[in-house]
């Protein structure tokens, strides 16, 4: 004959026992008991594979009381099938949770194992501050705002007439090519452009609002230049725009003067000097001078020309004012003592932390 299982032994011995109801219950809680507590004590999934073998597998002792519900008589049968159900769930939600609790466990372990640190060591961690561009643009704004001008912007890529046509500049005029502009694909040939200077910016002030108008526009500008010493082919420039009544270049010296005395301090002066411009009429180049009594030309300036204003819809009968413009790379290095325009843009921070 054959061996009967371990299963087959349990049945039988169960079936020849015949428990009461009141053992059965008892032993099916301990069962319960004693399975949630292993799953709670498992600390990897193989030990919790193993303890869920033990205690829902074929061979677990639940499996073998529900094996021998058949041998009880109706009644019993019915009561012992709903306490082998009540704890075969109450096992399998804590299996569940424990299973949860563990894979989140092992899932965190191993992106702790995995991860990388991407954390930079500095020897010495310090504060960043503006490039000296930026603070020499902030810091005429700040001086021009203190005279009673609001800062306007406007686009970078513009109209050939905002750049050329509104500031008298005729088709063909030789001043157009003294600029050596960009030009970019988009629209007709040769009417959109990389602004050559912030002039577009008052040309869109003055259509844009009635006078009185007082602004200034600094900005990034492009031409085509080689880089060197004192050049490059994008650069920033500030130009200053104020229209009023009865406005001559007494005033336009004296803004110069006051600027001069402001940004650069006591003992320096400025001076105006004869000079051609398209949008400016007089025009005359600015210098300042400085305590050791030499001269530096900064930058360009002039009454505004009437062919300007018509073209912006302002009446110069009525109105009349003046313009200014300089560069904002030449002021800083002037302001900082740099020889060389390039040292400004090659991001050295040798050279940036002296600043």
């Amino acid at each position: 004959m054959n061996e009967p299982t371990p299963e087959q032994s349990k049945s039988a011995q169960f079936t020849s026992a015949q428990p009461t109801l009141e053992a059965l219950r008892l032993e099916l809680a301990e069962l319960t008991q004693a399975a949630e507590h292993e799953f709670n004590s498992a600390i990897s999934s193989p030990q919790l594979q193993q303890a869920k073998t033990k205690h829902l597998g074929k061979s677990s002792r639940l499996a073998a009381i529900r094996g021998g519900i058949g041998s009880l008589d109706k009644q019993m049968r019915r009561e012992v099938g709903q306490l082998c159900n009540a704890a075969s769930h109450t096992i399998e939600v804590a299996l569940e949770t424990r299973q949860a609790e563990l894979l989140k466990l092992e899932r965190s372990t191993q992106l702790e194992a995995e991860s990388v640190d991407l954390t930079e060591v500095l020897g010495e961690i310090s504060v960043g501050h503006f490039h000296i561009i930026t603070q020499t643009r902030r810091a005429l704004e700040d001086v021009f705002c203190g005279m009673g001008y609001q800062v306007a912007e406007g686009p970078e890529i513009e109209t050939e007439w905002h750049n050329f046509g509104a500031l008298n500049f005729p088709q063909g005029h030789p001043a157009r090519d003294m600029y050596d502009t960009l030009y970019v694909d988009w629209g007709k040939p040769m009417s959109t452009l990389l602004r050559t200077h912030t002039s577009p910016v008052q040309v869109r002030t003055m259509t844009s609002q009635p006078p009185p108008i007082a602004v200034v526009a600094p900005g990034r500008c492009f031409r085509r230049d080689t880089a060197d010493a004192t050049h490059m082919p994008v650069f920033h420039q500030i130009e200053g725009l104020l229209i009023d009544r009865d406005i001559s270049l007494g005033h336009l010296a004296g803004t110069i003067e006051a600027f001069t005395s402001a940004f650069f301090g006591e003992g320096f002066t400025s001076r105006l000097r004869p000079s051609y411009f398209p949008f400016t009429e007089p025009s005359a180049e600015f210098d300042i001078q400085r305590p050791d009594g030499s001269w530096l030309e900064l930058g360009g300036s002039g009454m505004v020309h009437p062919n300007v204003l018509e073209a912006c819809g302002i009446d110069p009968q009525e109105w009349s004012g003046f313009a200014f413009g300089f560069g904002i790379d030449r002021l800083a290095m002037i302001r900082y003592g740099v020889d060389d325009l390039r040292d400004l843009w090659t991001g050295d921070m040798r050279f940036l932390k002296q600043f």
